[in-house]
């Protein structure tokens, strides 16, 4: 037996921890297989890929505090590993797939990308990321889920472009946007929704070009529920929530 930290930790311990770590760092070729797809021409798979991505930043962290990686593994920072693992899935692909794949007006695909790249380094170097009741401050550089609204809908370049310039400044605001698995308000309802929000985004991805419109206009409608957390939760609760 070992002792790592203010605690002794077993073999089994160790390895779960380094597993733990392992599962994290998947991201990461989880991150180079969506940017294989999109260079092949295959935009379904490389949002297939992020989903997956999605799923692996969904569940290590719980797994992490669940099973004490960090008392376990002292000198590993699952945190900054979590951190570079999202900066890739979450920022450096969609950035790609701007540049790539015609959501943007001519000639700006690849400018805008920089911007969203540059931008995106400030959300994840701020201290205050996330407040005490685990929510966002400022945007949350979630630039998958905005590309993913723009292939599916083929909204207009212009249109984008001032979305993707709207998020860029809301990164350097104080509006609070919610964590969907951590914020404990409406936690239920929230996991539900974001639950079947996961799903009608596989559908999206699946179907497209020819996806079910009913079930296309309750996934954008959903986006609303999610906007209102951030309004209630920035405007209405106060500086110190309950």
């Amino acid at each position: 037996m070992a002792t790592y930290g203010t605690k002794p930790s077993t073999a089994l311990e160790r390895a779960r921890a380094w597993a733990i770590h392992g599962l994290t760092a998947s991201g990461a070729v989880i991150a180079m297989l969506a940017l294989t797809a999109v260079t092949d021409g295959d935009p379904a798979s490389a949002f297939l890929w992020l989903g997956l991505a999605l799923v692996v930043d969904g569940v290590d962290g719980p797994l992490a505090r669940r099973y004490r990686v960090l008392e376990v593994l002292p000198r590993i920072s699952g945190e900054t590993l979590d951190l570079v693992v999202d900066y890739l899935t979450y920022v450096v692909v969609p950035a790609v797939m701007l540049a790539s794949l015609g959501l943007l007006p001519d000639g700006l695909g690849p400018v805008t990308a920089g911007a969203v790249l540059a931008v995106s380094l400030y959300t994840f170097a701020n201290r205050d990321m996330k407040t005490g009741d685990n929510y966002f401050e400022g945007f949350p550089a979630i630039w998958n889920v905005l590309v993913l609204y723009m292939w599916v809908l083929d909204t207009d370049p212009w249109a984008n472009l001032a979305v993707i310039a709207l998020c860029a400044a809301l990164t350097f605001t104080r509006l609070k946007f919610t964590h969907p698995l951590r914020v404990v308000k409406l936690r239920t309802l929230t996991l539900a929704l974001t639950a079947l929000w996961a799903g009608l985004s596989l559908l999206m991805v699946t179907t497209y070009p020819a996806v079910p419109q009913a079930a296309m206009w309750l996934w954008v409608a959903l986006i609303g529920y999610f906007l209102g957390l951030t309004a209630h939760r920035t405007f209405l609760s106060g500086a110190n929530p309950t």
